[in-house]
């Protein structure tokens, strides 16, 4: 699978070349597809085991990069740990839900969170970019592990 032209064009446009790691990298998000969250560590090994010779740092540095060009989107996790996924044209359409315990993270969609942040934006006179909610909890393995019930609401 060959990254598009237009990324080409759009990237040397910002500036930025795409080396072969980059195009590595953003080919393996196009191959395990939107809504897969990978951390550096997992981009960094499924490239190892592609025989790609990249660097941890080189992940590093172009997941920084490729997430400030919105060519991919951060979530930041509450012990400081990040994953990336596949920016796609209806980002705002979907939240996370993440274990705070295994790590598993799950997408939802909800019209109720994408009007709670139109109406925060008007109500404080912002103007709104995207409304993106993380929720943190357990899923219902590590419910189970620690005897905790999964409350339903």
């Amino acid at each position: 699978m060959a990254v598009s032209g237009n990324l080409r064009h759009d990237l040397n446009h910002r500036g930025q070349r795409l080396t072969p790691q980059r195009q590595r990298i953003l080919e393996l998000f196009e191959r395990v597809g939107a809504g897969h969250h990978l951390s550096a560590e997992d981009v960094h090994q499924q490239l190892l085991r592609a025989d790609s010779r990249v660097s941890l740092a080189t992940v590093y540095r172009t997941l920084r990069l490729l997430s400030s060009l919105d060519l991919l989107r951060e979530l930041e996790l509450p012990e400081g740990s990040r994953r990336f996924e596949l920016a796609t044209a209806d980002d705002d359409d979907h939240h996370h839900l993440l274990c705070a315990a295994c790590g598993r993270t799950e997408e939802f969609e909800s019209p109720e969170v994408l009007d709670a942040g139109s109406r925060a934006a008007v109500h404080h006179g912002f103007r709104l970019l995207s409304s993106r909610l993380t929720v943190r909890g357990l899923c219902p393995t590590c419910a189970g592990l620690t005897g905790e019930p999964s409350a339903a609401i």
